[in-house]
């Protein structure tokens, strides 16, 4: 049996994770052994952790954490993705095939890297991969006052972006990413009619590429302005990368027939992980010049019990 490391263990479907004892990780074919050194809790490892994510496997027991960084067996430091089950971040060591491993560059510290990896990757995969964004065009994001949402201001800006509309609800945030590079900001909390003719003045002005990161009520109105005041004739590639507002929308088939609307999802699933792998890598090329960052709390992970409840203030990153 192999040697026992400390790690973030849930035992049970609905149960947070306990710090607790468990099976130090061996490497198969193809894999790498990882010393961890920082692994963000981010909202994707609490779903996974707590089985209400779709890529959630059911398995139990299991190590939480979906992503972190840490050394290789050669030293060299090296962001990982999704772990061989029941593997995670969350712990002293984890395993991950070759191919889900990325290089963390020079000048990019351990704590900085695993926080802006996975929302930096949620809109650069969208916004590259799957909106397939050419320099010059214009980018709205809805729910761009989250960690995802404000790195995406960012990246859209630093790809090239020659317009940048930017929603959410907190007013404080909002004009925040003014300074970071959005160009406009709409405030959710304004009532449905004057939000679906904030919605209709931008779309009149031209948008090519919706991120959304909250679907529900606000996509609904989002999809209607796209379709009825967009110039005729211009496509909108729309992707929904998050439903932090609901589940589930109305989508009458007839804003899809009349319109050259395109939506698409982006997420694990809809890309390989050696492409997420590879956004990631995009993410870390452009975190020093784009100005990438996000506010951090260090815990430790012994400490993992405690912090699990919270969910607002700064990303917290776990240190074993």
């Amino acid at each position: 049996m192999n040697a026992a490391m400390k790690a973030a263990v849930v035992r049970a479907k609905g149960q947070p994770p306990v710090f607790a004892d468990f099976e130090m990780p061996a490497t198969g074919v193809g894999e790498r052994l990882v010393t961890v050194t920082a692994a963000a809790l981010s909202p994707l490892a609490r779903a996974r952790a707590a089985g209400t994510h779709y890529s959630a496997d059911g398995g139990f027991p299991f190590v939480a954490g979906v992503d972190g960084v840490g050394r290789l067996a050669d030293g060299t430091r090296a962001y990982f993705i999704l772990p061989r089950a029941p593997f995670g971040s969350f712990a002293e060591a984890s395993v991950a095939p070759a191919a889900q491993c990325v290089p963390v560059p020079d000048g990019l510290d351990d704590v900085t890297a695993a926080a802006i990896a996975n929302p930096g990757m949620s809109s650069w995969a969208a916004l590259t991969e799957r909106a397939r964004f050419r320099k010059g065009e214009s980018v709205l994001i809805n729910g761009a006052t989250g960690a995802s949402g404000r790195l995406a201001v960012q990246i859209a800006k630093y790809r090239g972006a020659a317009r940048v509309v930017a929603t959410g609800r907190n007013l404080a945030a909002l004009d925040e990413l003014r300074a970071l590079g959005a160009d406009a900001t709409i405030p959710l909390g304004i009532g449905p009619e004057a939000l679906a003719e904030a919605f209709a003045a931008a779309f009149a002005d031209g948008i090519d590429v919706v991120l959304d990161y909250l679907w529900g009520s606000s996509a609904e109105l989002l999809l209607a302005a796209a379709v009825k005041a967009s110039p005729a004739g211009r496509a909108i590639r729309y992707v929904e990368i998050g439903a932090a507002s609901g589940a589930e929308i109305r989508l009458p088939g007839a804003l899809l027939r009349s319109s050259g609307l395109e939506l698409t999802g982006s997420g694990i699933g809809s890309l390989s992980l050696e492409r997420l792998a590879a956004a990631v890598a995009g993410v870390f090329e452009a975190a020093r010049p784009a100005g990438l960052s996000l506010a951090t709390r260090q815990v430790p992970l012994a400490e993992v019990e405690a912090i699990w409840p919270l969910t607002d203030g700064d990303r917290i990153v776990l240190i074993p």
